[in-house]
């Protein structure tokens, strides 16, 4: 039944919805105002990496022709990157130096990421966070702390989602909740 899904639409549509909801979860205010998310190009990159880390932990357990669909979303985000730099004017001749740069990112976010979500490690992710996030400043460490505690759980929640939900291009990631609320506790 999936595979037909794909075969229909060749994946292209449900791949871009899939990274239409990683880029709009991603840029949703409670991460710029409650977890003190830079407000700018490299914070908004920020996002995305690790809201697409989201969907990638989840999918890396599936079978091969399912972690496809996660190819195709990274190739989705490297489109999307290629051509935000063009916007930005970089050159021709640059862009590819720039790309490559976008790709060790990514592999370093998930470097970064993947090994104390595995562990169940908090203070291993907010000390990521806060590097990759927030630049290393010590101001931070309590948005940090309460950004890792909002990726655990996005994780739990992600494991309980049926693949057929992903293959539809739904991401239901619920929305992250404001710091201050009995939900998240930044200490």
């Amino acid at each position: 039944m999936i595979l037909r899904f794909f075969r229909r639409n060749d994946g292209g549509e449900t791949i871009q919805r899939l990274y239409g909801a990683i880029v709009a979860h991603s840029r949703q205010p409670v991460f710029y105002t409650d977890y003190a998310v830079p407000d700018t190009i490299e914070g908004r990159f920020e996002m995305i990496l690790a809201h697409a880390f989201l969907l990638f932990h989840r999918l890396k357990g599936e079978d091969e022709a399912r972690r496809a669909l996660g190819q195709g979303v990274f190739d989705a985000f490297c489109t999307d990157m290629d051509a935000n730099l063009r916007e930005m004017g970089v050159g021709d001749l640059t862009v590819p130096k720039k790309m490559k740069k976008v790709a060790e990112a990514f592999y370093g976010r998930i470097a970064a990421y993947e090994a104390p979500i595995e562990a169940g490690d908090l203070d291993a992710l907010t000390q990521a966070v806060l590097r990759n996030v927030h630049g290393s400043k010590p101001a931070h460490e309590g948005e940090a702390r309460a950004f890792a505690h909002y990726m655990i759980a996005a994780v739990a929640a992600l494991r309980a989602v049926p693949f057929a939900r992903f293959a539809a291009g739904d991401l239901p990631l619920a929305p992250p909740p404001a710091l201050g609320t009995t939900e998240i506790d930044p200490s």
